[in-house]
């Protein structure tokens, strides 16, 4: 029985990238939101809430909503129930 060759083992690499790559990317829909904007964030505050709600608990202030709406945050909404949201 003959071993892996580095061709054959430089394919499996990349096969199994490129499987790995296009299963983690983004729908069609998703796509059109990120090309719709020009950065990431609407604004470091954007950001910070991003980061900070990437669990399943949202943790969400009367300031994040505020500032979602004047500084016009895209994305996936983040739709706390009330007794999640908390005062500034």
């Amino acid at each position: 029985m003959r071993g892996v060759s580095g061709r054959n083992l430089r394919r499996t690499v990349l096969f199994g990238s490129l499987v790995l790559g296009l299963g983690a990317c983004a729908s069609k829909d998703e796509w059109a939101e990120w090309r719709s904007h020009s950065s990431h964030f609407a604004s470091g505050d954007h950001m910070g809430f991003s980061l900070k709600n990437m669990g399943s608990t949202p943790k969400v202030s009367r300031k994040d909503m505020r500032e979602s709406g004047t500084q016009s945050w895209w994305g996936k909404a983040v739709v706390p129930r009330a007794d999640q949201i908390f005062e500034d």
